[in-house]
């Protein structure tokens, strides 16, 4: 297959439509003694204030396809649009102040504190002190950490998640329009990952970038991605679209190996626990409420156990009735401990994983502060999975009836 025989990634193909942030035309990088281009003619649309994903295989040129971007790698042929003006040959050092830039191993500087290092490009553009502090502790609070805590620590006193946050908030610093992103939670453990991953989605709902985001994890694309490019060798285009449209209706037999089995499980990734109706009829209590008043809401209630929050209403304990019958109870270590918590913009893919942690076989949602919210559990999540299979198998085959009708 030749390369104009390649699916070319577009926006949604409308009159008038918005400028994309960046456009990538015929974009082509090859390496001096190489006989095949490392990246081969890519030409796609990247719309303002989304997440495009780029995913592929090891060596299939996703990373030198976004390097090109802020020309840390120069093309060899092909054009670089940022926001309808051509950046091909512009100086590169200005090109590189207007996108911020996210890589796995960070890349703090050691000798740095925390305020200097997110200081950094704001120091370039010449911001005084007080504007470059003032924008270091609204990007710490941000990223969820304390300013007065974390502005005049060092790089070595932070935990791995620590640091990861702290490059995002240096990459935000100047706020620019574009974010490139290279696979900037692959090297984090498994659970602080998808904590830094829901952070990451809450952060995009407030800032509304436009990033590329790099990663070899398809799981990991569509949690994230507004719009998914799967590559192939030579960053050739096997399918560029939404998430949803790739799980339901694979291009080739390529992207259906490449996403591998269990779709319906994948597409739990596409819900956000905000977009569901919670359960907020378990009874609740506060540890310092006397124990007769607990033991007349869980009575009084349809539930077998209660959920005991702290003073700032934070759940703490599952109690049911045997724990609140003993002769001394003490509500502070009584029942079970309120694990499997979720923020309202965690995906149900999460929810479920936390549920299976669960001895109450539900998830609490909490907001930010931590503050309780309501529940989500098993029946909703089933629900939500088999109602988004549903509304997927009906688009297409409303579409095909359509496409049928106009050939007709």
């Amino acid at each position: 297959m030749t390369t104009t025989d390649m699916p070319q990634a577009t926006s949604d193909d409308a009159a008038g439509r918005a400028e994309p942030m960046i456009r990538l035309d015929k974009l082509t990088k090859r390496y001096r003694g190489q006989s095949r281009a490392a990246v081969d003619q890519v030409t796609m649309e990247m719309p303002r204030g989304e997440i495009v994903v780029l995913v592929g295989p090891s060596g299939c040129g996703k990373t030198t396809t976004m390097e090109l971007i802020n020309r840390l790698i120069e093309p060899t042929s092909g054009r670089i649009y940022l926001d309808g003006e051509d950046v091909t040959t512009s100086d590169p050092d200005a090109l590189r102040r207007r996108i911020g830039y996210v890589i796995q191993q960070i890349g703090l500087f050691p000798h740095f504190t925390v305020a200097e290092n997110i200081g950094v490009v704001p120091k370039l553009l010449g911001w005084t002190k007080q504007r470059i502090g003032n924008r270091v502790d609204e990007l710490l609070d941000l990223v969820g950490l304390d300013p007065s805590d974390y502005r005049g620590r060092y790089p070595k006193e932070l935990s791995g998640g620590q640091r990861q946050r702290i490059g995002v908030a240096r990459a935000l610093a100047a706020d620019p329009p574009v974010m490139l992103m290279d696979e900037p939670f692959g090297a984090i453990d498994p659970i602080t990952r998808e904590r830094l991953q829901n952070e990451f989605l809450r952060l995009q709902q407030q800032v509304k970038k436009t990033i590329v985001f790099v990663t070899h994890d398809v799981d990991e694309a569509i949690k994230l991605g507004d719009r998914i490019a799967i590559l192939s060798e030579q960053s050739h285009i096997a399918q560029y679209d939404t998430p949803e449209n790739i799980l339901s209706n694979p291009a080739s037999a390529y992207v259906e190996d490449f996403i591998g089995s269990g779709a319906s499980l994948k597409r739990l990734n596409l819900s956000r626990v905000r977009d569901i109706e919670l359960a907020t009829d378990c009874p609740t209590a506060r540890l310092d409420d006397e124990l007769p008043e607990v033991r007349r809401r869980l009575v009084e209630s349809d539930w077998s156990a209660l959920l005991l929050l702290d003073e700032r209403g934070r759940p703490q304990r599952w109690v049911n009735a045997r724990d609140l019958d003993r002769t001394s109870v003490d509500l502070r270590t009584a029942g079970l401990p309120a694990v499997a918590t979720v923020e309202p913009h965690a995906t149900l893919s999460d929810a479920l994983n936390e549920m299976l942690t669960s001895s109450a076989g539900a998830a609490i949602v909490v907001d930010r502060s931590g503050s309780y919210q309501g529940l989500i559990d098993f029946d909703t999540v089933m629900v939500t999975a088999k109602s988004i299979k549903r509304d997927s198998t009906e688009y297409y085959r409303a579409a095909k009836l359509s496409g049928a009708e106009t050939a007709g």
